[in-house]
């Protein structure tokens, strides 16, 4: 297992920026795809963006253009920026690893999880 520690949320105004970061320990870093998620009060977790081992990426539609995902493995860390946040962007952020070469979409392809950082954007 690879334990993922997430930092970086907060409160911003809407057209602002954040950037999330996840530590990871435990297991060999470069093993995994990494993936961020978010859920928003009453409604199910939804995909936001992966990045493959090799550093590929895949974003939601409801991102592309806004949110950048990317990893520094010597640091054991991947990131996420996010601009021109929007009050819809409002969620617990969750990133998440599977010891996989592809990425996954859905949450039950991932396997281990950090404890999620909360984004609020007020409009």
């Amino acid at each position: 297992q690879v334990q993922l520690v997430e930092s970086g949320g907060g409160l911003v105004q809407a057209g602002g920026s954040l950037r999330l970061s996840c530590a990871a320990s435990g297991r060999t870093f470069t093993d995994y795809a990494m993936g961020w998620f978010r859920q928003a009060p009453g409604k199910e977790r939804e995909f936001v963006a992966a990045i493959s081992r090799y550093g590929s990426t895949y974003y939601a539609d409801s991102v592309k253009g806004r949110i950048t995902i990317s990893r520094l493995n010597a640091k054991n860390t991947v990131f996420l920026q996010m601009n021109s946040l929007k009050p819809e962007d409002t969620a617990i952020y969750y990133c998440a690893a599977r010891a996989a070469y592809g990425v996954g979409r859905a949450p039950n392809e991932y396997d281990n999880w950090g404890q999620g950082t909360q984004v609020t954007v007020s409009s």
